[in-house]
This record gives C-alpha cells, structure tokens and sequence, in this order.
C-alpha cells in the first residue's frame, strides 16, 4: 500500500513540474529574447514613406498596410508594382506616379482615389489620425480577431474566404501550392522547434519575396538565421515586426511555447 502510495505521489509531482515548465516557458524564453513593444493596432503596419518627399519641402507620405490587405496580396505592390520591400528605398515620385508607377497604378482617381487631387490623405505625417478610420474599418467588416499587430487575423480571414485580394493588377501571375511544412531546431529546451508552413505564406505572396535574398534555397544554407538577427529586421523580421502577425505571438512559430 505504501508503495501505491509513493508511486501515486511520484506521478503527481511530475506532472506538477511538467506544469510549471510548460507555464514558465515564455518567462524563461523572454530572457534570451525580448520583442519589441506592440503599437496600437491602428498604427501596426503604417510606414512613413520619406525617400523624397521631405527633400522637395512636402510632407512625407503614411502608408497603412492594414488599409490594403483587404484587397490586395503582397506580391502586387512588391512583385508586379516592383515597390522594394525596404522601406525608403524605391524613389517614388508625383512624376512616376502620374505615369502609373507604384501607387499610381491604382489611385488613378478610379480604381482609388486620385493622388493629384487629395494629397492629404497620404501626406499626413500623424500616425494617430488612423484611430477614428481603424474603428470604422474594424467595425464594418468581420474579421476574426487576434490580440497582436492590428488585432485582425488576417491568415483565418483568407481561409475563411471573409476577403478575396487580388494577386495581379494587369499581369497574371500563377499562384503557387507547396504544402510543406520545415521545422527547426532551436538548440534549447526552453522553446520549442520554430515551424514554417509554405502554403500559409503562398496565399499571399510568391518564392521570390524570400528566395534567395532573404533565405537560401538550400536546407540549412542560411547563415545566423537566429532568433537576435529576427529581433534585429532580419528573416522573418523583415514582415514579422511591422506588418504580419506580431513576433510576440510566440505560439504561432513555436507551437506549444505559449504567448506573451
């Protein structure tokens, strides 16, 4: 009976431990990592857009990602538009836009409003002044919700087919299927194996927004593809930290980690 008694005992502490580990696994990962603090949902995703704008005495322009991810997939504006995914570096001018180039491909006054005649509503350096139209926007359509970036998941809200973006404007491309799963080992038993699902980032955007500038091709070819060169802009930085969900969603990397 003692013996039931003890291995009875036993069992419950492991599974007491078990328990505390598995809470105190953000906590503990958070000393290695600490993210960045998260904007308000309305500014998550905004770029101020100043290449130019400041240099010819006008106010630089506030892009919203969130305001376009309805309608549109990446690879418009990065791919067919050929708008540089670093920030600042595609020279925009009021000259290519009149020709149709980036933004003037679509607010033409048509398809969007016109760039000619309501500059304000792009050269506005007050982030804040998206609050009211986020509300608006959040309020009118069904989005399923999420703590982290702008609250809204965008990824469920594809699946779902609660919005439909275009993935060209004039030249068609090809969407592609890769339904691959990687995952990685991170080298700790403090957070769990960092996983990738290709078909998930398909949806919205084609293999060459990644490969090979951001990732090599090759299994295991890039170098210092680590958690500090994330944090820093790098990897999954370059979207995860401005525009996709938020890094501090641990959970949907690092299944089983837990959040912050």
């Amino acid at each position: 009976m003692r013996r039931k008694h003890l291995i009875v005992l036993a069992c419950f502490i492991v599974t007491l431990c078990a328990g505390v580990l598995l809470i105190s696994q953000p906590a503990q990962a958070m000393k290695f990592f600490r993210p960045p603090s998260m904007l308000p949902p309305e500014q998550y995703g905004n770029l101020l857009i100043d290449l130019t704008s400041t240099k010819n005495k006008v106010l630089p322009v506030i892009f919203s990602h969130w305001t376009h991810r309805r309608q549109y997939t990446c690879e418009v504006c990065h791919t067919e538009l050929e708008i540089n995914m670093m920030l600042n570096s595609t020279e925009m001018t009021h000259v290519n836009q009149k020709k149709g180039l980036y933004c003037g491909a679509c607010h033409d006054g048509m398809t969007a409003f016109s760039h000619q005649a309501d500059c304000e509503k792009c050269h506005n350096q007050d982030p804040s002044s998206f609050q009211e139209k986020y509300i608006t926007y959040v309020n009118r359509n069904p989005f399923p919700p999420t703590e982290y970036g702008n609250q809204i998941d965008w990824v469920e809200s594809l699946q779902r087919r609660l919005i439909a973006p275009l993935r060209f404007l004039k030249e068609p491309l090809s969407a592609m299927t890769l339904d691959r799963t990687i995952e990685r080992e991170v080298g700790t038993s403090v957070i769990t194996s960092a996983v990738f699902p290709h078909q998930a980032h398909l949806e919205w955007m084609g293999c060459e927004m990644c490969h090979p500038d951001v990732f090599m091709v090759k299994k295991n070819g890039t170098e210092n593809l680590n958690m500090a060169e994330i944090l820093k802009g790098g990897f999954c930085g370059k979207c995860h930290l401005s525009v996709a969900f938020h890094l501090n969603n641990c959970n949907r990397c690092h299944p089983g980690i837990g959040s912050h």
